[in-house]
This record gives C-alpha cells, structure tokens and sequence, in this order.
C-alpha cells in the first residue's frame, strides 16, 4: 500500500500536540507536495529529506508524486525536527519499511544533507505530549536520548542518522555514522544560576531580622517581595539567598521546569532533572521578549519562564524598560504569561517568586535622616524615578521592605542566626501544610488561591476581617490588596503553626502581621521567634 504514517510532535509553547505526518507514494507527475499548515521552515525539509535519503544509500521515489499531510491540517506546524519523520514514512508509503514497525512510535530531529541527525529544541516538552497521547517508543538524536528518558514509561532509541533508525526499525545491525553534532541555536549550558550562589546562606547576613523573616514568608507562600533601600544596605545579599530556604523541586515541578529549559535549549541532558529551584537577574536593559519570552520565530521562554518554581530578581527595577515592567501583570496575577501574536496565541508557566529591588532615587543616597542624607539628584528626577514604579505594579506586589544598612545594634551577639538549611526545613513545612490543605486543587501555594475559593472556603475570623476592612475604607488597601494580605496572613499562620507545633490559622495577630508586611511597616519581632519550649521546626 502506497500509504503510511509516522508520528511527530508540534510544540505550542511548552504544551506538545501529537502529529500525524501521513505520506503517500502513487503514480504520477514526479513530485512533493506538503499539506497540513507547515510553514517555509518546514517546507524546506523536503529537500533536506530527500539528499538525506540519497546519500543513506536508500531509495527515493523520484519518479512517483509524493504527498505529505501533517494532520491535523488546521494546527500550525513549524520548526525542522519533523525531518525524520516526514523521511520514514515516505520510505513506508514506498515499500522499504514495513508499517507495523511505525504504530506507537514517534520520530523526531531534524536531517543534514548527508542523512545525520542534528538535536532538536524542545524534546523533553515533546516526550511528555507524545507519552500522553500513548506513544510508547520516540527516536531522538543521540545525545537528547537521556533528556527524552526523563518520561517515565517511554522507550527511547537515541540514533546518529536516518541510516541508524531505519536499521533499528529493521531489527538490522545499524550502519556507522558520525556522532551528532550540536545545533548552531543549541546552548548545551546548565542553566541553575550563577556557580557562586551555592556558596550563599542566610546566616551571612547579621541583623536584618525583619528582612530575612520577609523573605521566608515569600518563600513559604510564593509571594513576590519588593525591597527598596538605599545602596550597599544588602538588596541583592537578601534576594540572592532566597533561592537557598527553598525546598527541592517535587517531581511534577522538576518535570515542568526541565521542559521548560528544554524548550528554551539551556538544559544539558547529561545533567539530568532540574532539581533546585533556579535564579534568575536580568540585566535592567534586557529586553521584553528575554525577560517575558517571545523572539523570533517560534517563541522562546524568557527568563520569567526559565526562573519558573524559582526567584526572578529584578534588580533596579524602574530602570527596566516600561513594557517589561507593565507585561509583568499578568504573571503577577495569574503564575503564566500568555504571548499572542497574529498566527499564535502561547502560553507559557511563569511561577517564579518575583523579587523588585529599587533605590530610593536614581544616584542611591537618598534617606529620610537630614544629616545622612547625601543625595545629589534634583526633586524633580527621584519623583520621576519612582514613578516609573506604576500603581498596578506596586498593588500586586504582596511584601514591602525598605531594607536599612545593617548597623551593631541590629545584631544581637548572643543569638546565632538561622542558617538557610534551618530555614529551609520551615519553609518545606509550611509548603507541605498548603499542598495538604489545597489537596485535589490545581493550586499548590496560597500565593496562587483564586479570590473567590479564598473567601469562600478559608475566610478570615469576623475580627480579622474587620481590620482588613478598616484598611479599604481608609482607601490604603484595595480590593485587591485585602485578597493579597488574606493569602498573606494564611502564610503566616503556616509558618507560624511550624515552629509552635501547634496548629494555627489565621486571626487578628497574623492579619496584623500581613497587614505589615504589605505595607512596609515594621514588624513585632516576637510574633515569629520560637515560642520557649515550642515542639516546631525551630
């Protein structure tokens, strides 16, 4: 029969849709017609298919009309690692491959001229969304085969070239070929951070006790923090060391975050499974489409989506520029970000813990003490320096610290600080009790609880709601921000209940607390210090 079938994967940001790409090799005008919405970029692996059949010592149909269909017809297919596929099933539909060896299996990388194979970006997204439609064998490049393995129930074959594959699906000794080389837009990289943060812990930092409790409310709850201060005063030393209290990734975190790497090619596959919960500080002058994802062609993850389960610092944040910091709205809102465009509308996760760090004026000096106040900028450039920070912004925004520089006094000498391993093991406790409470929901931190749910299923003490409510009739909390100091006083109930051993759930002393927090008030130390005796994580 002059027809068969070879699956494939097209890739509509990080969610894979199954391909068919369905040959047929009849009498005919000699020629190769390729239908089913592909792009230029996949047209023109007719070409590359063909020469790599040629010169694999395989034969090519040249004197028969060839039609290739990617179905489903109306879903945009883009991209050159349909190369194998679209080559073995032409070789199918010709008769020099048996079709029974096709069923279940799925092909993908894109063919040089010689019949090699080159990696593909995106296998690991692909790998998931072909074992979910019930594929139980993909081909790769070799050197992705490790990356595709990550599928738990999958058999993988990792192949140099056409000639290879066509040779495993024959049950014959494959033939030699050169090992696969590295595509030009391929990072091989590690993509976890900077090498120098593993050496970081919280315990560095003396005094900023109200500071450091901040941040491990952010990292227990996944709430974004902003932290403004004077320079030198310890901003980024704080933001840096957020990622060493958080807890390893669950294996449903690992999986979503390493194809997100794989789609953005920084994954190494000889790494393995991103494990810990990555860093990411772009540059002020990044642009939008490497801070929110995009780019040309197919759309690229941004750091936003690379740093997802992780902390994307944003250091001098109004210094971005304005369409960076207004498309962070909806990944503040909503944990994802969605990119549309003409042809395409993707959307992408974007969990990461946002973390803005700001000057009070553009040369950093500025502070409220007259006599150390050495601030050289006019009135008229701090004003519009922080404007730049908008109100939407700033509403969405769950804790405020203006970080002072640490002095003698903030330390206290006969106290020994929490190291980041200490700290960790309160922040996984807390996060343990949220996936418990939020068991059967497709939420896992209280950052990320729809309003409604919130009100209806975890609703506050009348007390506690009365303060909440004094704060929005005064107008210094907005409907949105009363939703934000809900979610943030049931962290603080989680983190609480950790170290008393008791349980805990929000009342009057933890909106209070939340309500400082947002605001950027200082805090009672007493309320998150270790009760005498206490059975909790210390």
């Amino acid at each position: 029969m002059p027809f068969a079938t070879a699956a494939c994967v097209a890739l509509d940001g990080a969610v894979g849709h199954l391909i068919d790409v369905q040959a047929d090799v009849s009498a005919g005008q000699p020629t190769v017609v390729v239908v089913g919405r592909a792009d230029a970029l996949l047209r023109e692996g007719v070409d590359r298919v063909r020469m790599a059949v040629v010169n694999s010592d395989l034969r090519w149909p040249a004197s028969k009309r060839c039609t290739v269909l990617f179905s489903p017809a109306d879903l945009r297919k883009s991209g050159t690692h349909f190369d194998l596929a679209m080559a073995v099933s032409l070789l199918a539909a010709d008769g020099q491959l048996e079709h029974p060896w096709l069923q279940g299996t799925a092909f993908v990388g894109e063919l040089t001229l010689a019949g090699g194979l080159r990696p593909a970006l995106g296998v690991l997204p692909m790998a998931l969304a072909a074992a979910a439609a019930g594929i139980r064998r993909i081909y790769v490049p070799e050197p992705q085969a490790g990356e595709a393995a990550m599928v738990p129930g999958l058999e993988v074959v990792g192949v140099r070239s056409l000639g290879q594959a066509v040779a495993a699906l024959s049950g014959e000794p494959p033939p030699a070929a050169p090992p696969v080389a590295a595509a030009s837009g391929l990072r091989l990289v590690t993509w976890r951070g900077e090498e120098r943060l593993d050496d970081l812990d919280l315990a560095d930092l003396r005094g900023m006790e109200e500071e450091k409790y901040a941040v491990e409310v952010a990292a227990a709850g996944g709430h974004p923090v902003q932290l403004s201060g004077p320079k030198g005063c310890g901003k980024t030393s704080l933001a840096e060391r957020i990622p060493t209290i958080l807890p390893d990734l669950t294996a449903e975190e690992s999986l979503e975050l390493t194809a997100l790497h794989s789609l953005a090619g920084v994954l190494d596959p000889g790494a393995g499974m991103v494990v810990r919960p990555p860093f990411a500080a772009p540059h002020h002058d990044a642009s939008k489409a490497s801070v929110i994802g995009g780019g040309s062609g197919r759309v690229h993850p941004g750091e936003l989506s690379r740093a997802h389960g992780g902390v994307l610092f944003m250091d001098e944040f109004p210094l971005f520029r304005s369409d960076v910091i207004e498309a962070l709205r909806q990944p503040l809102e909503n944990g994802d970000i969605t990119i549309a465009r003409r042809e395409e509308s993707v959307t992408l996760p974007a969990g990461a813990i946002l973390v803005l760090a700001s000057n009070p004026c553009p040369c950093g000096n500025w502070t409220h003490s007259a006599r150390a106040n050495r601030c050289t900028c006019a009135e008229t450039v701090r004003r519009a320096y922080r404007a730049r920070m908008s109100g939407p912004i700033v509403d969405r925004i769950d804790i405020v610290r203006h970080v002072r520089p640490p002095s003698p006094a903030s330390h206290d000498p006969f106290r020994a600080p929490d190291t980041s391993a200490v700290v960790r093991l309160r922040v996984a406790a807390a996060r343990q009790r949220q996936r418990e409470r939020f068991d059967g929901r497709p939420w896992r931190l209280n950052a990320h609880i729809p309003s409604p749910r919130l009100k209806d299923t975890w609703p506050l003490p009348p007390a506690a709601q009365r303060l909440i409510d004094a704060e929005m009739l005064t107008g210094r909390l907005s409907a949105r921000g009363a939703v934000r100091v809900h979610r943030l006083a049931w962290t603080v109930a989680d983190l609480r209940a950790v170290r008393t051993g008791r349980e805990v759930e929000p009342d009057v002393a933890e909106v209070h607390t939340a309500l400082r927090l947002r605001s950027g008030q200082d805090l009672d130390l007493a309320m998150f210090r270790v009760d005498p005796g206490a059975e909790g994580v210390a």
